[in-house]
Protein backbone atom coordinates (compact mmCIF):
# COMPACT_ATOMS: atom_id res chain seq x y z
CA UNK A 1 0.00 0.00 0.00
CA UNK A 2 1.15 3.60 -0.36
CA UNK A 3 2.26 4.84 2.51
CA UNK A 4 0.40 8.32 1.13
CA UNK A 5 -2.88 6.93 0.37
CA UNK A 6 -2.53 5.48 3.70
CA UNK A 7 -2.16 8.78 4.78
CA UNK A 8 -4.77 10.48 3.21
CA UNK A 9 -7.14 7.28 4.42
CA UNK A 10 -6.05 8.14 8.14
CA UNK A 11 -7.03 11.66 7.62
CA UNK A 12 -10.30 11.28 6.42
CA UNK A 13 -10.95 8.76 9.10
CA UNK A 14 -10.02 11.22 11.65
CA UNK A 15 -12.88 13.81 10.68
CA UNK A 16 -15.20 11.60 12.42
CA UNK A 17 -13.62 12.56 15.81
CA UNK A 18 -14.92 15.70 15.20
CA UNK A 19 -18.06 14.79 13.64
CA UNK A 20 -21.18 14.95 16.68
CA UNK A 21 -24.04 12.57 17.02
CA UNK A 22 -27.52 14.15 18.02
CA UNK A 23 -26.49 12.22 21.58
CA UNK A 24 -24.46 12.93 24.78
CA UNK A 25 -22.26 10.86 27.25
CA UNK A 26 -23.07 10.43 30.50
CA UNK A 27 -21.26 13.25 31.55
CA UNK A 28 -23.13 15.70 29.28
CA UNK A 29 -20.29 15.50 26.66
CA UNK A 30 -21.49 15.80 23.23
CA UNK A 31 -20.59 11.91 21.86
CA UNK A 32 -18.76 12.05 18.46
CA UNK A 33 -19.36 9.54 15.27
CA UNK A 34 -16.20 7.84 16.44
CA UNK A 35 -16.89 7.10 19.73
CA UNK A 36 -20.10 5.49 18.79
CA UNK A 37 -18.14 3.37 16.29
CA UNK A 38 -16.08 2.27 18.70
CA UNK A 39 -18.59 1.30 21.57
CA UNK A 40 -20.57 -1.03 18.65
CA UNK A 41 -17.05 -2.68 17.27
CA UNK A 42 -16.78 -3.17 21.27
CA UNK A 43 -19.81 -4.53 21.98
CA UNK A 44 -19.38 -6.81 18.69
CA UNK A 45 -15.95 -8.40 20.25
CA UNK A 46 -17.62 -9.22 23.31
CA UNK A 47 -20.56 -11.64 21.49
CA UNK A 48 -18.06 -13.84 20.27
CA UNK A 49 -18.84 -16.61 22.56
CA UNK A 50 -22.69 -15.61 21.98
CA UNK A 51 -22.73 -15.73 18.40
CA UNK A 52 -20.47 -19.05 17.67
CA UNK A 53 -20.97 -19.62 13.88
CA UNK A 54 -20.77 -16.10 13.18
CA UNK A 55 -17.58 -14.20 11.57
CA UNK A 56 -17.39 -11.56 14.71
CA UNK A 57 -14.00 -10.05 12.72
CA UNK A 58 -16.39 -8.85 9.86
CA UNK A 59 -19.33 -7.97 12.51
CA UNK A 60 -16.75 -5.78 14.14
CA UNK A 61 -15.09 -3.92 10.61
CA UNK A 62 -18.54 -3.28 9.54
CA UNK A 63 -19.07 -1.47 13.34
CA UNK A 64 -15.67 0.54 12.31
CA UNK A 65 -16.51 1.69 9.09
CA UNK A 66 -20.12 1.89 9.13
CA UNK A 67 -20.63 5.66 9.75
CA UNK A 68 -17.38 6.57 7.25
CA UNK A 69 -19.65 7.97 4.96
CA UNK A 70 -20.00 10.94 7.52
CA UNK A 71 -16.77 12.33 6.92
CA UNK A 72 -18.71 13.74 3.97
CA UNK A 73 -21.98 14.61 5.07
CA UNK A 74 -22.03 14.62 8.64
CA UNK A 75 -24.08 13.09 11.22
CA UNK A 76 -27.70 13.55 10.23
CA UNK A 77 -29.95 11.67 13.53
CA UNK A 78 -32.13 9.34 12.06
CA UNK A 79 -35.66 10.66 12.42
CA UNK A 80 -34.54 13.86 10.77
CA UNK A 81 -32.48 11.63 8.06
CA UNK A 82 -34.23 11.93 4.17
CA UNK A 83 -33.31 9.16 1.20
CA UNK A 84 -31.69 12.24 -0.48
CA UNK A 85 -29.26 12.26 2.93
CA UNK A 86 -29.06 8.76 2.26
CA UNK A 87 -27.80 9.03 -1.66
CA UNK A 88 -25.90 12.02 -0.58
CA UNK A 89 -23.98 9.56 1.58
CA UNK A 90 -23.35 6.96 -0.07
CA UNK A 91 -22.13 8.89 -3.75
CA UNK A 92 -19.97 10.51 -1.75
CA UNK A 93 -18.16 7.41 0.42
CA UNK A 94 -18.65 5.67 -3.00
CA UNK A 95 -16.27 8.44 -5.08
CA UNK A 96 -13.65 7.77 -2.02
CA UNK A 97 -13.78 4.48 -2.02
CA UNK A 98 -12.52 4.80 -5.63
CA UNK A 99 -9.92 6.75 -4.92
CA UNK A 100 -8.39 4.86 -1.82
CA UNK A 101 -6.48 1.81 -2.01
CA UNK A 102 -7.91 -0.65 -4.20
CA UNK A 103 -7.48 -3.51 -2.06
CA UNK A 104 -8.90 -1.96 1.11
CA UNK A 105 -11.95 -0.14 -0.82
CA UNK A 106 -12.64 -3.41 -2.61
CA UNK A 107 -13.02 -4.70 1.09
CA UNK A 108 -15.13 -1.52 1.89
CA UNK A 109 -17.40 -2.03 -0.92
CA UNK A 110 -18.36 -5.84 -0.31
CA UNK A 111 -18.55 -4.60 3.55
CA UNK A 112 -20.95 -2.03 2.52
CA UNK A 113 -22.84 -4.04 -0.14
CA UNK A 114 -23.53 -6.63 2.43
CA UNK A 115 -24.46 -4.42 5.35
CA UNK A 116 -26.99 -2.63 3.04
CA UNK A 117 -28.59 -6.08 1.58
CA UNK A 118 -28.82 -7.23 5.19
CA UNK A 119 -28.93 -10.80 3.95
CA UNK A 120 -26.37 -12.24 5.90
CA UNK A 121 -25.88 -12.62 10.19
CA UNK A 122 -23.21 -10.31 10.44
CA UNK A 123 -25.21 -7.86 8.26
CA UNK A 124 -28.02 -8.09 10.99
CA UNK A 125 -25.83 -8.29 13.74
CA UNK A 126 -23.58 -4.78 12.86
CA UNK A 127 -27.16 -3.12 12.33
CA UNK A 128 -28.66 -4.52 15.35
CA UNK A 129 -25.13 -3.37 17.00
CA UNK A 130 -25.65 0.12 15.50
CA UNK A 131 -29.60 1.09 16.80
CA UNK A 132 -29.13 -0.31 20.20
CA UNK A 133 -25.78 1.56 20.84
CA UNK A 134 -28.09 4.79 20.35
CA UNK A 135 -30.50 3.98 22.61
CA UNK A 136 -28.67 2.91 25.42
CA UNK A 137 -26.26 6.42 25.23
CA UNK A 138 -29.47 8.36 24.88
CA UNK A 139 -30.43 6.37 28.53
CA UNK A 140 -26.80 7.00 29.63
CA UNK A 141 -27.20 10.71 28.59
CA UNK A 142 -28.73 13.14 31.08
CA UNK A 143 -32.66 13.11 30.25
CA UNK A 144 -32.72 17.13 30.20
CA UNK A 145 -30.72 16.48 27.04
CA UNK A 146 -33.18 14.25 25.29
CA UNK A 147 -36.29 16.10 23.09
CA UNK A 148 -39.65 15.43 23.87
CA UNK A 149 -40.22 13.14 20.43
CA UNK A 150 -37.51 11.06 22.13
CA UNK A 151 -39.48 9.30 24.90
CA UNK A 152 -41.47 7.56 22.88
CA UNK A 153 -38.56 7.04 20.15
CA UNK A 154 -36.62 5.22 22.99
CA UNK A 155 -39.30 2.93 23.48
CA UNK A 156 -39.97 2.07 19.48
CA UNK A 157 -36.56 2.26 18.12
CA UNK A 158 -34.61 -0.67 16.96
CA UNK A 159 -37.37 -3.36 17.76
CA UNK A 160 -37.51 -4.40 14.10
CA UNK A 161 -33.69 -4.86 13.72
CA UNK A 162 -33.49 -7.63 16.74
CA UNK A 163 -35.82 -10.06 15.99
CA UNK A 164 -33.52 -12.75 14.41
CA UNK A 165 -31.93 -13.55 17.69
CA UNK A 166 -33.58 -14.28 20.97
CA UNK A 167 -29.95 -12.73 22.78
CA UNK A 168 -30.94 -9.19 20.85
CA UNK A 169 -34.49 -9.35 22.09
CA UNK A 170 -33.87 -10.15 25.64
CA UNK A 171 -31.18 -7.24 25.55
CA UNK A 172 -33.92 -4.81 23.89
CA UNK A 173 -35.97 -5.23 26.98
CA UNK A 174 -33.76 -4.64 29.17
CA UNK A 175 -32.46 -1.81 27.59
CA UNK A 176 -36.63 -0.82 27.60
CA UNK A 177 -36.99 -1.55 31.15
CA UNK A 178 -33.96 0.72 31.37
CA UNK A 179 -35.44 3.88 29.78
CA UNK A 180 -38.91 3.59 31.55
CA UNK A 181 -37.28 3.58 34.77
CA UNK A 182 -35.17 6.74 33.55
CA UNK A 183 -38.46 8.36 32.11
CA UNK A 184 -40.38 7.57 35.79
CA UNK A 185 -37.92 8.94 37.55
CA UNK A 186 -36.93 12.24 35.82
CA UNK A 187 -36.75 15.23 37.66
CA UNK A 188 -39.44 17.69 37.48
CA UNK A 189 -39.41 20.64 35.11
Amino acid sequence: MDTRIYLEMIHQAEKLKDEIRHSTTSSGKAESVAEHSWRIALMAMWLKDEFRDTDIDKVIKMCLIHDLGECFTGDIPVFLKTKADEEKEEQSLDNWLREIDEACGQEMKELYWEMKEMKTLEARIYKALDKLEAVIQHNEAPIETWEDHEYDLQKEYAHDVVSFSDFFKRLRADILAETNNKINIKPAK
